[in-house]
């Protein structure tokens, strides 16, 4: 099983690039199993990161939050746990 951390800010007006390279420049501690960076349309930015679901390891690291110049609302994150792959 694996643990899925989703992180989603959404830019100040025309900062989409901006917010995109710093997201990208964000190295969490640890080294995920996977990671994936999306845009959305209103200049929005997903990083989903997959971890080890190992219920004896601490908790993964979040990325953190952006310079607040960068983002128009606080940063939204969430956790799911994988049940399977179809």
């Amino acid at each position: 099983m694996s643990l899925a951390l989703m992180w989603e800010a959404a830019a100040v007006a025309g900062r989409g690039e901006d917010l995109l390279a710093w997201a990208r420049r964000q190295s969490p501690t640890g080294r995920p199993l996977r990671r994936e960076t999306f845009t959305a349309p209103g200049d929005r930015v997903l990083v989903i990161t997959w971890w080890p679901a190992d219920s004896g390891a601490p908790p993964p690291p979040e990325l953190p939050d952006p310079p607040a110049d960068l983002v128009r609302r606080p940063v939204h994150r969430w956790r799911f746990t994988s049940v399977g792959v179809d």
